[in-house]
């Protein structure tokens, strides 16, 4: 089977890089795959894509923003003829102005037009998004409009062969609000498991940590403020680190809330993790937050938090629900709209060292029992079905 994948890819900094590339590598070590074209992103002049393995082709094919893409990217399609094609997209992938990702997302239509099977990984639904708290807009036409939008714009992708969603809630939605019969749940899975989670406070401190792309409904000020509360509760040192960007919408955010506190002790932001700095980063964590007000898709950060044993302070709310009940993952949770809530969470979680790795331990079984392995085993079975139907 020749796969090809329409995603941005390390070292793209896109969104869902992540996700392809560890979708890629079990892809490639599936006895039935002979080549995997990954039709990416352009990368910033300087920069490069890198891969020795003999099933991998790269192929810089589109750029975020461009009109064209949708042209690109079936040119690229029709030329290298794969079986069959996985587009791994959300909104916003081929860029964050209407007309371009409109048009980027009309892509899987064109390529099963044009006799390539699709099937489009779709991370997100609009009906689940709180436009509000998301940070998209509050004007109530514009909810109207940009819903509406959502609405078109997912009957396109489901003219895929097939749609797959990560939380059984979309499904269902799906189902019932589009009529649509070629969706099916394909858990997000779990990047990596580790043999062991290590529990181990870092260096006699604890070391609060924070991951993703901040600055519309994920906002690091509650942390600050929050472990600030909580301090002199503590006869140990509390470190407090960002591991991220700022989201794309608001540029220089990080920055701002850096220059806030720059009176603050142990504070420490990261900047961009690169893939293979990311187990430092979740190892040198007691806990993992998620200071999240609205929530856009199955959380790749708490499985990768579960991945490394660590423990998830988060609010109970949205997809972050769904994924919780449906995956087995745990968490001290607090009210998204309250810091003293999210103090009394931090404060329990840090005090009580039995209770931290109870949680810790549940998130590592819960990510165990969906390795990337066996996602990449379901994906198969589906990529056969489309291509039989052909």
């Amino acid at each position: 089977m020749r796969i090809a994948i329409v995603s941005a890819y390390p070292p793209s900094k896109g969104t869902l890089n992540e996700y392809a590339f560890h979708l890629v590598e079990q892809f490639k070590e599936k006895e039935e795959v002979t080549e995997i074209i990954i039709l990416s992103d352009k990368l910033p002049e300087g920069m490069k894509y890198k891969s020795d393995h003999p099933k991998i082709t790269i192929e810089e094919t589109w750029e975020f923003n461009n009109l064209w893409n949708i042209r690109k990217i079936t040119k690229a399609l029709k030329r290298q003829k794969p079986d069959v094609v996985l587009f791994n997209i959300q909104f916003l992938s081929f860029g964050d102005k209407k007309i371009p990702a409109t048009i980027g997302l009309l892509t899987p239509l064109m390529s099963r037009l044009s006799g390539v099977p699709s099937v489009s990984l779709l991370h997100n639904i609009m009906e689940t998004v709180d436009l509000s708290s998301a940070g998209i807009t509050k004007n109530p036409l514009l909810k109207w409009i940009y819903t509406a939008f959502g609405t078109i714009i997912t009957r396109f992708i489901l003219a895929s062969n097939l749609m797959t969603v990560t939380i059984s809630k979309y499904v269902e939605i799906l189902e019932k609000k589009y009529k649509a019969k070629n969706v099916a749940l394909v858990p997000h899975g779990s990047f990596e498991t580790p043999p062991k989670p290590n529990h181990n406070q870092v260096n006699g401190h604890f070391n609060v940590m924070s991951f993703g792309k901040f600055g519309t409904y994920k906002k690091v000020e509650p942390i600050i403020e929050a472990v600030n509360l909580i301090r002199t509760k503590f006869d140990k040192d509390i470190q407090i680190t960002i591991a991220g960007t700022d989201s794309p919408n608001v540029k220089g955010y990080l920055d701002g809330v850096a220059d806030k506190y720059k009176e603050t002790p142990g504070l420490h932001f990261t900047g961009y993790v690169e893939e293979e700095d990311v187990p430092k980063v979740f190892d040198e964590s007691t806990v993992v937050v998620f200071p999240y007000t609205s929530t856009t898709g199955s959380s790749g950060v708490l499985h990768q938090a579960g991945s490394y044993g660590r423990a998830a302070i988060l609010p109970n709310i949205g997809d972050l629900k769904s994924l919780i009940e449906e995956e087995g993952y745990a968490g001290a949770f607090f009210d998204p709209d309250d810091i003293d809530s999210l103090a009394l969470a931090i404060e329990k979680t840090l005090s009580d060292e039995d209770y931290r790795n109870h949680l810790g331990t549940q998130n590592y079984l819960a990510a165990s029992s969906l390795p990337m392995s066996d996602i990449a085993d379901w994906y198969l079975i589906h990529f056969n079905s489309v291509i039989k139907k052909k």
